[in-house]
């Protein structure tokens, strides 16, 4: 039995393989009007294709909690009852193809109301569809972008209700794991990050205070989340910053084991994102040693993310002990049958759809 291959079970949700889908922006909600945020066609069809072409976890990508959460007005939404619906056609498809329906819920603090990737990205103006970000301290995120205004500790427990909220709405739409978004500069890594907090309430200051918004969103979503079901918690191991005070891999694994605790089942590690033009050395799979480290000594499931593209590479991390799953990308964007073709590479078992027997047969 090839490790890729091997099912993996959380609380009492078995995952049918280890290969998952990675949330990612396809910025293609309406930005505007009655369906904004709202998942479309486009949506159905793209996640489903990677469901019928044999992901264990298909995970919706980043999801606005609230209007001003979202990384642009193109990104998803989970507040109202017209989003919910649209999600739960996505979630039943994705079920239907043997894979278990994720989705990830966000906040983009300093780094919301941006352009679209395919235009370039960049702060978006008021006058253009955007709206006055928020943040942990009063920073923008590089030259040309806005000042956010700090967010006060009234608006933070509002806003840990709004992340509660959305889990509950996932839930009723029928996701069997919800993953929290602490990772890529987006809130949460704003408040865990001393580049980026400055606060001196009891939101800043040391660890405790830096993790506090973390843990709070953690218990939030674990208290509205069914008990036999996992929560996931994406988080950015390393600022790659150096030269001044950072978010390291160390206070990684302290803020795992906080989680963990809290009721926390996986931890999906990745790096980077919290400032502009930050020193990353990128390779195949650059960001495996992070995940490694964290599963190894906060002793939970960690899954690992970047640049893994081939069958050999996502089996050998497996049976190295240096994650749980993984979780492709780019890779599930070129192919969606990357897992089905790496079934074969690794001599495991595969199940195409069987409305694709025509093409497979001896070839497939």
């Amino acid at each position: 039995m090839s490790a890729l291959f091997e099912p993996i079970t959380l609380r009492s949700l078995t995952v049918p393989n280890r290969i998952w889908l990675s949330p990612m922006c396809m910025y293609s909600a309406p930005a505007d009007g009655p369906e904004t945020g709202v998942a479309t066609d486009f949506h159905l069809a793209h996640l489903g294709s990677r469901a019928a072409g044999g992901a264990g976890l298909v995970m919706v990508e980043a999801t606005g909690v609230r209007p001003d959460g979202r990384i642009s007005p193109w990104d998803l939404g989970l507040w109202n009852d017209r989003q919910q619906e649209a999600l739960a056609r996505i979630a039943a498809l994705i079920r239907e193809h043997g894979s278990v329906p994720a989705i990830q819920l966000a906040h983009a603090g300093r780094k919301a109301s941006t352009a679209k990737a395919s235009a370039g990205g960049g702060p978006l103006a008021v006058e253009d569809g955007g709206w006055p970000v928020v943040g942990a301290s009063p920073i923008p995120f590089d030259d040309g972008y806005p000042t956010p205004a700090e967010l006060t500790e009234a608006q933070i427990a509002e806003l840990v209700q709004d992340f509660a909220s959305s889990a509950r709405r996932a839930l009723a739409a029928g996701f069997r794991a919800v993953e929290v978004h602490g990772a890529h500069g987006y809130l949460i890594h704003q408040f865990l990050s001393p580049l980026t907090n400055h606060r001196t309430d009891g939101y800043g200051g040391d660890f405790a205070g830096r993790s506090r918004l973390a843990r709070e969103v953690a218990a939030a979503v674990r208290a509205v989340w069914p008990a036999d079901l996992p929560v996931l918690f994406r988080i950015s191991a390393t600022d790659w910053v150096t030269d001044r005070p950072s978010w390291t891999v160390d206070e990684s694994v302290l803020l795992a084991k906080e989680l963990q605790a809290l009721g926390v089942d996986l931890i999906d590690v990745s790096s980077g994102g919290i400032v502009p033009r930050a020193n990353i050395t990128v390779g195949p799979g650059y960001q495996v040693p992070f995940g490694a480290q964290i599963r190894r000594e906060a002793g939970l499931p960690v899954g690992t993310v970047g640049m893994i593209t081939e069958p050999a590479q996502a089996e050998q991390i497996l049976t190295a002990g240096d994650a749980d799953v993984v979780l492709l990308g780019r890779e599930l964007l070129r192919d969606p049958y990357w897992p089905l073709h790496a079934a074969k590479a690794l001599g495991a078992e595969r199940t195409w759809p069987v409305q694709y027997g025509y093409a497979v047969g001896s070839r497939g």
